[in-house]
């Protein structure tokens, strides 16, 4: 049974973070911009409103509605009972009553990829997941910090809007993708010109959007990595666990064989910490840093041994 606040308006204990509301009604408006050009552009292109529109507003709709399920399909990952896993509901349980917040549904991933994350569309239609190498590996404490981190991503709201927020970066990908493999681009299967032009300056459009909004996304997402550690630690009170956490879930994943990973890395903006990448290392160059969706674990276990020093922690 799920644990609900005591009124469904009431606020979650999570410290309000209003920089982090800023940098989110930010990037929002701004990807939103981006989103009304790039289809004005596309509907000028095709010559189509009714396509852009449909194919547009379909992909938003599914990734709104349907963020959670894709999670856990792609993932591989099920709903779990508290009969089945009552470590895991326990200190969810705990930890929502802390909070004053819904309880969100709970699933585990089998990998030995220890990580965790949550998505969905709002409170009350979230998941919570984490992998049965975290639930191995973490002790009682630092468990409790990774999933205190999760359900600040949710009282934030910050996992509904990077969710939204990356709809424009699918939309523009996937349009630069249909581009290059429909053989209208250079020279295959073309018996138009002008139609080949008009699919080069698709591509061309697409291409540019979803470099701006993978920057824009990249950003967002490192800020709220810090804001969602600084909650975490706040609530538990025991910062040093979660940097436990973390530099037990960083290292294990470096060493994680590489079919483990491909799948995760596709969501990697959702997860506790970043999966790596082949050769990819922990703080290598500024550009490396613009293109993460993670701050570097350095400049995380800095964050908590300042919040552990402000808190008093022995």
């Amino acid at each position: 049974m799920r644990t609900r606040s005591s009124s469904p308006r009431s606020r979650s204990r999570f410290a309000p973070d209003r920089q982090l509301t800023v940098r989110m009604a930010t990037v929002v408006f701004l990807l939103g911009l981006l989103y009304v050009v790039f289809a004005a552009v596309l509907v000028a292109l095709l010559k189509s409103a009714v396509l852009v529109v449909l194919v547009a507003g379909g992909l938003l709709a599914a990734q709104y509605w349907f963020s959670d399920r894709m999670a856990i399909f792609a993932l591989k990952a099920r709903e779990v009972t508290p009969q089945e896993e009552p470590r895991l509901h326990g200190a969810v349980d705990r930890l929502c009553a802390l909070a004053n917040m819904p309880k969100p549904r709970l699933a585990v991933a089998e990998t030995d990829l220890p990580n965790a994350f949550a998505t969905g569309r709002d409170a009350d239609h979230t998941v919570l997941c984490v992998t049965t190498g975290m639930l191995r590996r973490l002790e009682g404490d630092e468990l409790d910090g990774v999933l205190a981190h999760e359900l600040s991503h949710i009282a934030h709201r910050d996992v509904v809007v990077i969710t939204v927020a990356s709809f424009l970066g699918v939309l523009a990908g996937l349009a630069v993708r249909v581009g290059f493999y429909s053989g209208l681009v250079g020279g295959r299967a073309r018996r138009d010109q002008n139609t080949a032009l008009i699919v080069a300056a698709v591509v061309v459009v697409s291409a540019a959007v979803y470099a701006l909004s993978f920057m824009m996304i990249r950003a967002l997402s490192r800020y709220r990595e810090f804001a969602a550690d600084r909650s975490a630690a706040q609530l538990t009170g025991r910062p040093s666990a979660l940097a436990s956490a973390l530099v037990k879930v960083s290292g294990t994943a470096a060493r994680i064989p590489t079919k483990d990973l491909r799948t995760a890395q596709a969501f990697s903006a959702f997860l506790f910490a970043p999966v790596p990448r082949e050769g990819e290392h922990d703080g290598e160059g500024r550009m490396a840093q613009l293109m993460s969706t993670h701050p570097t674990l350095q400049s995380r276990l800095d964050a908590l041994e300042r919040i552990s020093h402000d808190l008093g922690e022995a």
